[in-house]
């Protein structure tokens, strides 16, 4: 069942009048509809293009959290195989907020890592919201230093709201771990690419995302805090939130001129979650075309064009 958000409204209802006229249409076989679901079924396309042309970066963040959105293990089945999970920081334990393994994306043997959310409330609490501690961002370190060991390029896919802020994250290291990660990043020897897919929130998406090739797709969004977070820490009023989403610039677009990422996947009209197929496949060739970019390239080189995006950023504001 489709899930709406408040500013689909127009289009729910619209969609709501095709479902009854269908309904009638199954009923009785003699009542010819289909004209008016035709004109229906325009209608409602229309609307929903209407709406998402001229999206705000509040509605942005919704789209970006739209519960049937897909996620991280929806990517890594519709673009790896012979994906291979490893679990484990050596040092604690595990952490399914962030999944990793090896696999092959096209032909090609690679490392990924994701942020994974989780779909259904027991997902959710097992992947604990896409939010990782200490012990998820030392996995992603070893798998990592795995995958420069053996020449192997790096897919991060980005979907958290931030790091998780418990108690015991800190305990065990949180802000170390998180820039140990950043620090592994820079220092590969191998590309890797960072997608992001939904939210990537503060360092928590960071920590995995300082990539060669930074991509985001189209309705997602990226930025130091949440708008939330943002609303409370200046205002001190959650409910201006949509006001920190737009002066915060966290919009794949906002950030693509502000040299932040590289590349824009384009979403279905209505947002990832209505296509989710195409979706995944566009990723997959936003993707391959960012990774073949450093084909022939020696390590040196791409250690060295890494560190050369992340200092040009904010000097040709």
């Amino acid at each position: 069942m489709r899930s709406y958000l408040d500013f689909e409204k127009p289009v729910a209802e619209l969609e709501a009048k095709l479902e009854e006229l269908r309904a009638v249409g199954a009923r009785d076989g003699a009542v010819s509809i289909s004209e008016e679901v035709g004109r229906l079924e325009a209608k409602a396309a229309q609307a929903l293009a209407e709406i998402y042309a001229s999206l705000t970066p509040w509605q942005k963040t919704q789209v970006a959290r739209h519960p049937q959105r897909p996620h991280f293990v929806d990517y890594c089945a519709g673009l790896i195989t012979e994906f291979t999970p490893l679990a484990g920081d050596r040092s604690f334990g595990e952490d399914e907020a962030i999944v990793g393994g090896f696999g092959r994306f096209r032909g090609r043997p690679v490392c990924v890592i994701g942020q994974e959310k989780g779909a259904t409330t027991e997902a959710r609490l097992r992947h604990n919201f896409g939010m990782a501690r200490p012990e998820g961002y030392r996995k992603a370190v070893r798998l990592m230093e795995l995958a420069d060991r053996f020449g192997l390029a790096v897919l991060a896919f980005v979907d958290t709201a931030g790091a998780f802020p418990g108690v015991e994250a800190e305990e065990r290291g949180q802000a170390e771990a998180i820039a140990r990660s950043t620090e592994a990043c820079l220092a590969l020897g191998v590309p890797n690419l960072a997608l992001v897919i939904g939210e990537g929130g503060s360092g928590g998406a960071i920590a995995i995302a300082t990539a060669n090739r930074v991509l985001m797709l189209e309705h997602a969004i990226y930025g130091v805090i949440s708008p939330e977070g943002a609303a409370s820490i200046l205002w001190r009023d959650q409910g201006r939130a949509h006001d920190a989403a737009t002066a915060m610039k966290i919009t794949a677009q906002d950030l693509l001129r502000l040299g932040i990422v590289d590349t824009i996947v384009p979403e279905a009209t209505g947002g990832a979650h209505r296509d989710r197929d195409a979706a995944i496949a566009s990723a997959g060739e936003a993707l391959a075309a960012a990774l073949a970019e450093f084909d022939g390239m020696g390590a040196a080189e791409i250690r060295d064009r890494r560190a050369a995006k992340f200092l040009e950023i904010g000097r040709k504001l």
